[in-house]
């Protein structure tokens, strides 16, 4: 259960490319046949003719409802419902083709975006073609409990070349129909398969976890992580405050030997610091400064050295009548 995740990655690539590219004429034509139609070309003409051929009730049925006021219902399939409903879901397939094919494009067309979508447009194209195919039993005499005549019959048991023409239009937009559910259909298997990850994304996808584990242990154990308070980070500044110093400044050596310091003084830098520093102290024997009679052993330390060991402390020297007590300059 730990492993489990959604793949953003289909396993069958070359079938979505071939629905993309199969969809785009079926697309039109069913924008084209359902546009054509609307709003109500030839739906009148085939309930009045297959009326008169004793296949289904006819227009002047619900008239006479009407008139002897009678509820009734004007049959699913030949309402101006079925025209407009396939109309509209023609744009809105066509509208998600021009979406999805983007998105497919630029490699940012996931499985899960694919099921959700084409759930929808399969349900909504499977509604579409439980209205083509509504029975028509409004009346008593002539009741039609299946599909409408022009998709049982052929259309040529009509003599007008007219009608024929829209019989086979008819026709068309079914089969149109038929097609659109049957990719959208597809395009929802292959979502539901390539959700399914693999054993191989499976161990990528633990690898990444665990990896992802670590770096977020190694990041926790600073303590800036841990949403620490303003008092907290004052605290732990002020213990680093407290750390002791690097050797060279207050206790411990004096001079830490750098490469720097050994660089200077095997170019003579301690001869040129004594003539320097001390230049206007003359220099007596046995290493002793002043007259030769006597005087005080005076070490020569840094200035930094010097200000670390006798730090300026304004308070005391006032208070002793003492001036720059310590200071290095």
């Amino acid at each position: 259960m730990g492993c489990f995740f959604i793949s953003r990655t289909w396993r069958l690539p070359q079938i979505i490319w071939f629905l993309m590219i199969f969809e785009l004429p079926f697309t039109v034509a069913n924008l084209a046949l359902f546009g054509i139609a609307s709003p109500n070309l030839y739906r009148t003409i085939l309930w009045t003719v297959g009326g008169r051929m004793g296949f289904n009730s006819e227009p002047v049925t619900v008239v006479y409802a009407y008139a002897n006021y009678r509820p009734v219902t004007i049959p699913l399939v030949w309402s101006s419902f079925n025209t407009e409903y396939h109309l509209v879901i023609g744009v809105v397939c066509m509208f998600f083709y021009i979406v999805k094919s983007t998105l497919w494009l630029l490699k940012v067309f996931f499985p899960i975006l694919s099921l959700i979508l084409h759930v929808a447009l399969t349900c909504l194209w499977a509604y579409g073609i439980h209205i083509q195919t509504s029975p028509d039993t409004i009346d008593p005499r002539r009741m039609n409990t299946g599909m409408p005549w022009y998709l049982t019959k052929n259309c040529n048991i009509v003599e007008d070349k007219q009608i024929r023409g829209y019989c086979m239009q008819a026709k068309a937009s079914f089969a149109v129909s038929i097609i659109m559910l049957f990719i959208y259909a597809v395009f929802v298997i292959v979502s539901i398969y390539s959700l399914i990850p693999t054993s191989t994304q499976k161990e990528t996808h633990a690898a990444k976890r665990a990896e992802k584990k670590a770096e977020k242990e190694k990041w926790t154990s600073s303590p800036y992580d841990n949403e620490m308070t303003a008092e907290e980070q004052w605290q732990h500044m002020w213990e680093l405050q407290q750390l002791p110093r690097t050797p060279g400044t207050v206790g411990g050596m004096k001079s830490p030997m750098t490469p720097r310091t050994r660089a200077f003084n095997d170019l003579g830098g301690e001869e040129a610091n004594r003539g320097g520093y001390y230049s206007n102290i003359p220099a007596g024997g046995n290493g002793w400064y002043g007259p030769p009679q006597g005087g005080v052993t005076v070490q020569a330390i840094s200035p930094v050295e010097e200000q670390d060991e006798y730090p300026y402390e304004p308070h005391k020297a006032k208070g002793k009548g003492v001036g720059f007590q310590g200071s290095a300059y």
